[in-house]
């Protein structure tokens, strides 16, 4: 039985979404606070969350970075009230698997969720390592290891980065997308932190570092992975 979270503080929305999900056969915890949401997916982990962005202690976005740091493959669809496009490619950089705007319809709502499951049945432990040069990185077991197989020792802070970065590969991420994720808190700007992050991050699975050929900075715009 599929197992969904639903992160929301809006009671007659939980009430709706739970006799809806409920008559479909789905398995339904709710949380009400982004705190209540952590704790939640530490204890028993869901299938999927679904995610309001205001949330009464913390932005989603931070949530949702928080999520993508404890369990890199989980998928979160935000359902939210704010229609801007400058939330939905945040909500997406960070991880976000969908982005459905607040009115919705109930059944096309549960047909994404069908969806969602159907692409998850079909993927495989594989789909979270990833090549970086002779490096190969699982973001779920969280191990790294060099062209030789020997163990590479990432921080928190760096599997932050590649959580964001190395599924995405090709996409441009801003560095406040990058912050937000490292930090869990949307309005920590200080890019700075990022070249410093970066830098020790190449020196570990860079041939170069000081000429990047994976992990590359677009000067002014963001942080880009080239496989």
């Amino acid at each position: 039985m599929t197992r969904i979270l639903i992160v929301d503080d809006e009671p007659q929305l939980l009430r709706a979404l739970l006799l809806n999900l409920d008559a479909r056969g789905y398995d339904i915890a709710t949380a009400t606070t982004g705190k209540e949401a952590i704790e939640r997916v530490v204890s028993l982990p869901p299938d999927i969350v679904v995610l309001d962005l205001g949330l009464p202690d913390r932005d989603g976005l931070a949530v949702i970075g928080e999520l993508r740091s404890r369990q890199p493959t989980l998928p979160v669809v935000v359902l939210s009230a704010r229609a801007s496009g400058q939330d939905k490619v945040a909500a997406l950089d960070l991880g976000a698997v969908d982005y459905v705007t607040k009115p919705f319809d109930m059944n096309e709502f549960i047909a994404r969720l069908r969806a969602l499951r159907r692409r998850a049945a079909t993927s495989t432990d594989n789909a979270t390592t990833i090549a970086v040069g002779d490096s190969m990185i699982d973001l779920s077991k969280r191990t790294a290891r060099d062209g030789t197989g020997s163990a590479l020792h990432l921080t928190p802070t760096e599997w932050a980065i590649l959580d964001v970065l190395l599924p995405q590969p090709g996409r441009l991420i801003s560095a406040p997308i990058l912050l937000t994720a490292i930090s869990k808190n949307p309005e920590h700007t200080a890019s700075s932190y990022l070249r410093i992050y970066l830098a020790k991050l190449r020196r570990k699975l860079e041939p170069v570092p000081s000429r990047p050929r994976y992990l590359l900075t677009v000067p002014g715009m963001g942080y880009r992975f080239e496989p």
